[in-house]
């Protein structure tokens, strides 16, 4: 379980894609974190598995295996070397929920449609597909590449959502341009009143 409240963000090192499997590689610079083997960590709001780690360069090198499901659903096939990706550890037991209940399932892509700065702020329209548009709801959340956001207003093809300067810094939202992909993950209590709603 996760909050949407990135920690920090990483670099992509190597993404390599064979007939049976997908590796994806990240360097963490600076970074002072320690990792049990099979710990989750949330890359870009999909939860990975750590099956390595190492340091080295002044930095923490972490490699997980994608499944086929994983590499069809998300946007890590858009991922390139160099690219920047937000990380997020595992909520505990004891921790603060700051943003909203991230499951780290993601339910799909969506595009940016246009990412224009207002003032000190950021507008950011997202084209959402049409199976996630009906969980979106004004002053709701969802999780756009791990980020906890909240909708601002509901539009006919997806949502626009208001950013922060701080939250564009410290993200891979600086680095976001109109026809990117990226993760959607609708808001986990919403896709549960709907289960329970919905005739048996």
């Amino acid at each position: 379980m996760f909050t949407g409240i990135i920690e920090r963000t990483a670099l992509v090192e190597r993404i390599a894609v064979g007939e049976q499997s997908v590796e994806l590689e990240l360097a963490l610079p600076s970074c002072d974190w320690e990792f049990a083997l099979g710990d989750s960590l949330a890359v870009n709001g999909c939860c990975l598995t750590v099956v390595v780690q190492r340091r080295g360069d002044n930095a923490l090198h972490l490699r997980f295996d994608l499944l086929q499901e994983t590499w069809r659903r998300t946007s890590f096939q858009q991922l390139a070397s160099g690219a920047l990706v937000n990380l997020e550890r595992s909520l505990p037991v004891n921790g603060r929920l700051h943003g909203h209940f991230v499951s780290g399932h993601v339910d799909g892509l969506a595009k940016v449609h246009s990412f224009q700065q207002h003032g000190a702020d950021w507008r950011l329209e997202l084209e959402a597909p049409t199976e996630l548009r009906r969980y979106l709801a004004p002053k709701g959340s969802v999780a756009v590449d791990g980020i906890s956001l909240t909708v601002a207003e509901v539009t006919e093809n997806g949502c626009v959502l208001w950013i922060i300067p701080h939250t564009r810094a410290a993200t891979n939202l600086s680095q976001r341009r109109p026809g990117d992909v990226v993760n959607i993950e609708a808001d986990l209590l919403a896709k549960y009143v709907e289960r329970l709603l919905r005739p048996s």
